[in-house]
């Protein structure tokens, strides 16, 4: 009688621990496809945005245009609603001719404007400045959101600024203070993510990004629902008494943001801006 008790037991401890098996299994199975699934949804996750070709073409026309600064070669990223990197370009021949650094600083340039930026109200990275100084209504921001060093720096560099960059598909995070940094909303005004560039200039940076973002179809300035700018808009504020200001620069960034309506000022003679009164 005992050794059958025993018997049963033994097997319905094996048909249980079976069941777990096979319950870890489709687990596992059902996470893998599940991981899969998503994974391929991520090559579908930034159709609502630039291309890297799109991106490459729009920044290409910006920093050959007059904007101030030194006149150097960039980096842009895009990103989607989600932060996740879409496209990395870069304008000069190799990466080497664009400032190394300025690659993840345009990465976190659009993050930070997507991040910050909400359907109703779009912030630029230039208009966080003044905010995220000590005794500012933002301060600190600058320290939140940490760039995700592993992302950043994963890959071959060979690939940089490439259709393949490493930073596609990863969420890379940070948040930079300083132009070159634009939400992206799309035709029916939907936000749907950021552009950001580095290379030169904070000032500079913001008015080739303008540039750029006019560029992509469908992704101008009318498209912006409103901003803290007084125009309405997310265009650099130079009015040094705002909250959201932004220090001048010393490549006349200022009068060219003026005529191309990407800032606070506006053009008063040949070579003169003022702030509006």
């Amino acid at each position: 009688m005992k050794k059958t008790i025993t018997s049963l037991a033994l097997m319905g401890f094996l048909a249980v621990s079976s069941n777990v098996v096979m319950a870890d299994k489709g687990h596992s199975k059902g996470h893998s496809k599940g991981h899969s699934k998503g994974h391929s949804n991520g090559r579908n996750a930034c159709e609502n945005v630039p291309s890297h070709a799109e991106l490459k073409t729009a920044l290409d026309a910006a920093q050959a245009g007059s904007n101030g600064g030194f006149g150097l070669q960039m980096w842009g990223t895009v990103v989607n609603r989600d932060g996740e990197v879409c496209a990395v370009a870069m304008t000069g021949d190799h990466r080497g001719d664009q400032w190394p650094g300025s690659r993840i600083i345009s990465a976190q340039k659009a993050n930070t404007a997507n991040a910050f930026s909400l359907p109703g109200l779009a912030l630029s990275t230039a208009n966080l400045y003044t905010a995220v100084q000590p005794g500012g209504s933002l301060f600190g921001l600058q320290h939140s959101n940490p760039v995700d060093t592993k992302a950043a720096y994963k890959g071959h560099s060979k690939h940089y600024g490439q259709a393949n960059d490493p930073l596609v598909g990863k969420k890379i995070g940070g948040v930079n203070v300083f132009g070159g940094g634009l939400a992206l909303y799309n035709g029916e005004g939907v936000l749907v993510g950021a552009v950001g560039v580095s290379g030169d200039s904070s000032c500079a940076d913001h008015n080739i990004a303008w540039r750029t973002r006019e560029n992509l179809v469908d992704f101008g300035v009318e498209n912006v629902p409103g901003g803290v700018n007084p125009e309405g808009h997310d265009g650099i504020v130079y009015d040094q008494e705002s909250g959201w200001a932004h220090p001048f620069c010393v490549g006349g960034e200022d009068e060219i943001a003026a005529a191309m309506n990407a800032s606070d000022l506006v053009v008063i003679g040949d070579d003169d801006v003022a702030t509006p009164k």
